[in-house]
């Protein structure tokens, strides 16, 4: 048996490659969109992808399994669990085999069995894998975002994100039963999960690649001995708020993507014409580095840096029914930034420029963002006039802020939500804004100004707060 792992950092997804060495055939298990990397990886084994599956309809990213099933003509294989309201609208024209608990199919020599483990969502499949030429038991599964390293899938995000009302508690329910039916496999059963830390699939996922079933039993507190109500307290407690575009993903991969037939590519456009599409109304994204943006940007664009944090981010604040356009450093960042964006389905990327569009651009068009440290910070914040904007989530801002003492206004709007409630942020005052280490305020700092209101962003943020020993609240 021949497994490969493929990893995206900045969704912080894992995908599989499972190949027969004596046949040739393979399966890919949750895609993304980006098919040619699978194909050249089968290529490079000497195999062909023959089957195509995934655990469960992903909220994080767009799937990639009608994709590859398109550039390899692969057989999809696909959940028929979690009742009517969860079926692949899609299955029936794509030719889909549907898979319920206890069902199996062979590549080559491996035998996949799925098993049915709701709760994170509620036709999720795990896959059991033996490779039948030397053995006749499970080697390993495809966990999905059912059993993490140090985790498991939160029940939260249908009623969170695709706003399906009081599915929370029932969602963990089903998950505490899926863990104690899966808890009885032995603890050799390798575990191949379908994220790593940095997800926000679940609350606490560990960086380990992978685990097994034994090494979980021990240490991931969601396989402890516990009641089932105690159990749903534990999961529900302390989830973060899922990104926006989840419940654009989980719509869309429900009724199937749309087929790209190969990664999009960058329109290139002039350098004279980015201020005309500013002058439109459109959005414009400028994913240079943060210290390039504020030393010197096209006023009107919004800042999202090119690194682990762009496709989050992104997913975050752009729109999926609108034109974006943006500014990358060069021709190659261009190509990566457009990919990204199509991982999550926005797939409307009008035009790019290159930073020559900014060092082209006319003198009064150009603005910088004014930067300062937590002593300013500490200063402005006794002084009436002025407001602290602090971006972080909830649970941080919970955990401890800058005090409320009767001087500044300190305000609490995470980066996420400010767009839609920046009519709360006072104009004609002096704003600082903050976030944990500097990289979510930057991006605020510029949606502020977009929005008429100049920000100084602090540099070291909540944490270098702390380290000045700072009084917090």
């Amino acid at each position: 048996m021949i497994l490969q792992r493929f990893f995206h950092d900045g969704l912080a997804q894992a995908s599989y490659l499972v190949g027969c060495g004596a046949t040739g055939e393979a399966v890919v298990v949750d895609p993304n969109r980006d098919a040619a990397a699978y194909v050249a990886a089968a290529r490079s084994q000497n195999l062909r992808i023959t089957h195509v599956t995934e655990t469960h309809i992903h909220a994080d990213y767009l799937s990639g399994l009608r994709e590859l099933c398109a550039a390899t003509g692969a057989q999809a294989y696909l959940s028929n669990e979690g009742g009517a309201d969860w079926q692949y609208a899609s299955a029936a024209a794509d030719k889909a085999v549907l898979l319920s608990d206890g069902d199996t199919f062979m590549v080559g020599n491996i035998r996949f069995e799925a098993v049915h483990t709701p709760g994170h969502t509620p036709e999720h499949l795990t896959f059991l894998v033996t490779d039948t030429a030397g053995a006749d038991r499970p080697v390993g599964a495809f966990t999905g975002d059912f059993i993490f390293a140090g985790d498991v899938g939160r029940p939260d995000l249908l009623e969170k994100a695709a706003g399906v009302a009081g599915t929370m508690e029932a969602g963990a329910g089903q998950l505490y039963a899926s863990i104690q039916r899966f808890k009885t496999q032995p603890d050799y059963l390798q575990l191949w999960p379908g994220h790593g830390a940095g997800s926000a699939c679940g609350k606490s996922l560990g960086a380990m690649p992978q685990t097994t079933l034994g090494y979980e039993r021990l240490f991931n507190w969601a396989l402890a001995d516990m009641t089932e109500s105690a159990f749903i307290r534990a999961v529900l407690d302390g989830q973060s708020d899922p990104p926006t575009y989840f419940a654009q993903m989980k719509r869309l991969n429900r009724a199937g993507p749309h087929v790209l037939n190969g990664m999009p590519a960058p329109a290139m456009m002039p350098s004279h014409e980015l201020e005309a599409v500013l002058d439109s109304g459109a959005l414009v994204v400028d994913t240079r580095p943060w210290p390039d943006y504020a030393a010197a940007h096209v006023r009107g664009t919004i800042s999202i840096p090119l690194n682990r944090s762009f496709v989050s981010w992104a997913g975050w604040l752009l729109p999926y029914d609108a034109d974006v356009y943006l500014v990358t450093k060069d021709a190659m960042a261009a190509q990566a930034a457009v990919r990204e964006l199509a991982l999550i389905g926005i797939d409307r990327v009008a035009g790019v420029f290159t930073a020559d569009a900014v060092s082209n651009a006319r003198a009064d068009r150009i603005g910088t963002i004014d930067q300062t440290d937590v002593r300013g910070m500490s200063a402005a914040a006794a002084e009436r006039g002025n407001t602290i904007l602090d971006v972080r989530n909830a649970q941080e801002w919970q955990a401890g802020h800058v005090p409320v003492n009767g001087g500044a206004m300190v305000l609490h709007i995470p980066l996420g939500q400010l767009q839609r409630r920046i009519a709360e942020v006072p104009r004609g005052e002096r704003v600082l804004v903050h976030c944990k280490g500097g990289t979510r305020s930057a991006i605020a700092a510029s949606i502020l100004e977009r929005n008429g209101i100049d920000a100084e962003n602090v540099k070291g943020g909540f944490d270098a707060w702390l380290a000045a020993g700072l009084g917090t609240d």
